[in-house]
């Protein structure tokens, strides 16, 4: 689970009792500062980070004011004197690291391998000094830090190497910021309860708009999207990962049903297929659950032979889903079996999923909607 601390240091004094209030109440990790008074008022709740030069001599009431004592670390010696003093409090020993050359860069994954707690500020705009200290400090028990410079740095810092680092350190601007950095920490997606759904009929429509989603990853072969004619229930169309006759595999589209369908997204927000468009994102969501935030990189919307797919889940629930009308256009089945939309027939079961939600633009919400 990643967290987060709020930098006091370069906050306006206005703003400070502000962000501090709002850091407490979004339950961010902790508070970083320079000045041990400062950390002295916050509360029990919090972890106070203090922050302080090599070889600085600390007031004998810092042990019990800082839960953790970061020290300036430049050069490989300062590391070997800091991991001296970790030896001692592991727990509450850390570096603070500013990789400006390859020298910082060495110095900085040495100390994410060695000690308890390694925050790291990058001067260049480039994330692969980032790639690589997280890298380093993959196996190591401790807890990696990034500074980020604002929100949107922060996004982009928690999804390098699908896995980014296991803390991020910010100075907000005000209150928003901190609430904002909160989203950002939440920004992974649940796990989902797919159902068993039971084919009942297949209707050949005649010419519709279908919407192929082409997407900025690389679907695994059990994994796809969720698309239905209805808010409340959803089919688990399968991406082109599997081979076909007569065309190339292209991993990263799922030919996902017509114009007017649902698909599921993060935070339990729907699109219709017609509102995607390059820049959006999508739910992938895998046989057993598992989902992920994907990107768009096209859409495309063509008229082609459409056919209705309507089953039935385990409590009675009517999904529906309209999809090309192809024997190439697939979906999963349970223990993620390839199904051929054309070959389906009453009785076969496929993967899907049930909400209990109205939506309206695509926001769940309790009232009385009846949708077939």
């Amino acid at each position: 689970m990643k967290f987060a601390w709020v930098d006091l240091r370069s906050i306006a004094a206005e703003q400070r009792e502000a962000v501090v209030d709002a850091a407490i109440h979004a339950r961010l990790a902790g508070v970083l500062d320079d000045r041990l008074d400062t950390l002295a008022t916050l509360p029990p709740t919090v972890q106070k980070i203090l922050l302080t030069e090599p070889g600085a001599m600390l007031p004998p009431e810092a042990a019990d004011v800082a839960d953790v004592l970061l020290s300036r670390v430049a050069t490989t010696a300062e590391l070997d004197k800091l991991r001296l003093t970790a030896a001692e409090r592991a727990d509450r020993t850390g570096a603070f690291v500013e990789v400006i050359d390859d020298a910082t860069l060495q110095v900085a994954c040495a100390a994410a391998q060695a000690l308890e707690y390694t925050v790291v500020r990058f001067r260049d705009p480039t994330k692969i000094p980032l790639e690589i200290v997280i890298a380093a400090a993959d196996k190591s028990p401790g807890r990696l830090v990034c500074e980020a410079a604002d929100l949107q740095e922060a996004g982009i810092i928690v999804d390098v190497l699908e896995k980014g680092s296991d803390g991020l350190l910010l100075a907000p601007r005000d209150a928003n910021d901190v609430f904002g950095l909160t989203a950002k920490l939440g920004s992974t997606t649940p796990d989902l309860a797919l159902t068993t759904l039971t084919v009942q009929s297949i209707e050949h429509n005649g010419l519709g708009d279908r919407v192929c989603v082409d997407t900025c990853t690389h679907f695994e072969k059990d994994e796809g999207i969720l698309v239905g004619s209805y808010a409340h229930g959803f089919v688990l169309c399968v991406s082109e990962t599997h081979p076909l006759p007569y065309m190339p595999t292209r991993p990263f589209r799922v030919n996902a049903g017509a114009l007017h369908s649902y698909v599921l997204g993060a935070d339990n927000r729907t699109n219709y297929l017609s509102e995607l468009k390059a820049g959006s994102t999508v739910l992938g969501v895998a046989a057993d659950g598992r989902t992920r935030r994907i990107v768009v990189g096209r859409v495309k919307l063509e008229s082609r032979p459409l056919l209705t797919v309507r089953a039935t889940s385990e409590d009675g629930v009517d999904v529906s889903l309209t999809l090309q009308d192809d024997w190439h256009v697939r979906v999963l089945g349970p223990g993620a079996a390839v199904l051929n939309c054309t070959e389906l027939k009453p009785g076969d079961k496929l993967l899907g999923y049930v909400a209990t939600d109205k939506r309206h633009v695509g926001w769940p919400v309790g009232e009385f909607c009846i949708e077939k």
